[in-house]
């Protein structure tokens, strides 16, 4: 029984904090777990970040319903679909994700919450499990399921590297020199035909 684990941002859809850095002006939230590995340390940066200029889940929400999928990324996620069972594995938050699933199609997604206070201002985050890809992709395996993973970012490897198969996809050219053992790709095509060769 094989399961594809696939990160959400940077894979499927843009990166939710770059298109927010974009939309408020604030160049320092482009920094995502490509540049930052320690999430924990991330994501409290950026609530710092957010309470300084007063800004909340309000704005955020309203940046992400501008964002659709990279394009080719639904198709290439319906056909994948169509031969084997897929979850997304994310870092990000339901709060985020939501508008993005509905214009995937409503894939399964696993991720995580923010702690929002009744003004709307992000006051924390609660993480679903510690290191939540890997963690997921080993109670997978321990049900009885093969798992083929993919994503882009530094926080994305130990699910890679723990799978029966494993591909950066859309990756740093920096995580592709230090893991050149893992089989890097560009397009959903590329992508759709590795995971196919591997179930």
């Amino acid at each position: 029984m094989n399961i594809v684990c696939l990160d959400l941002e940077g894979v499927l859809v843009p990166e939710i904090w770059i298109a927010f850095a974009e939309e408020s002006g604030i160049p320092e939230l482009k920094r995502t777990t490509r540049d930052e590995p320690d999430y924990d340390k991330l994501m409290k940066w950026r609530l710092g970040i957010l309470k300084e200029h007063g800004l909340g889940l309000k704005e955020i929400q309203e940046t992400i319903s501008k964002i659709d999928p990279i394009p080719g990324a639904k198709e290439f996620l319906d056909e994948l679909r169509s031969i084997t069972q897929v979850i997304i594995i994310s870092d990000t938050f339901q709060q985020f994700a939501g508008p993005l699933m509905k214009k995937l199609g409503w894939p399964t997604i696993f991720c995580n919450s923010l702690e929002v206070a009744p003004d709307g201002e992000i006051t924390g985050f609660k993480m679903r499990c510690e290191q939540s890809k890997l963690t997921t992709v080993k109670a997978l395996q321990s049900i009885g399921y093969d798992t083929i993973a993919s994503g882009d970012s530094h926080n994305d490897l130990g699910m890679i590297l723990a799978s029966k198969a494993g591909f950066l996809f859309k990756s740093t050219e920096q995580i592709k020199a230090d893991y050149p053992q893992l089989p890097a790709y560009e397009t959903y095509d590329e992508l759709l035909a590795a995971i196919k060769a591997a179930l």
